[in-house]
């Protein structure tokens, strides 16, 4: 069952989302930062825009899809609003909880990094055996 994970897509998920990450972290903390939107404006910011470029770097290169584009489009939404709400959901009260004599802006851009790391688990998962599973 490991094997399943850890596989060559495994290592073109990760790689995209380096590419991915670099790109929608610094929406996320300028737009929190510099622009000093709410915290859930911004971390949804990023997940917008690159849910976008995210999706057309592993439809084309990590899964080499040749599935439904609508049926895919809606699948992926409904992946990334799902990982989106989970995990920034838990991030936020976990983080204001182990963080609680730190500053909100310390404890909210911590969460917006733990946000992160439980987001990109729950999508692989998500990306690879729900919106690009292959089918026999």
């Amino acid at each position: 069952m490991l094997q399943k994970f850890f596989d060559k897509i495994f290592w073109k998920f990760i790689l995209v989302g380096i590419v991915n990450t670099l790109f929608g972290t610094t929406i996320m903390f300028v737009f929190y930062n510099v622009f000093h939107l709410s915290y859930w404006i911004s971390s949804a910011s990023n997940y917008f825009f690159g849910s976008i470029l995210s999706y057309f770097l592993n439809r084309t290169f990590t899964f080499r899809s040749r599935g439904s584009h609508p049926g895919e489009m809606i699948r992926f939404t409904a992946n990334i609003t799902v990982c989106y709400l989970c995990a920034y959901g838990v991030a936020k009260p976990l983080i204001r909880f182990v963080l609680s004599g730190a500053s909100q802006v310390v404890q909210e851009n911590i969460a917006m990094l733990a946000g992160m790391c439980f987001f990109v688990a729950l999508n692989y998962i998500g990306q690879r055996f729900f919106v690009f599973r292959k089918t026999e």
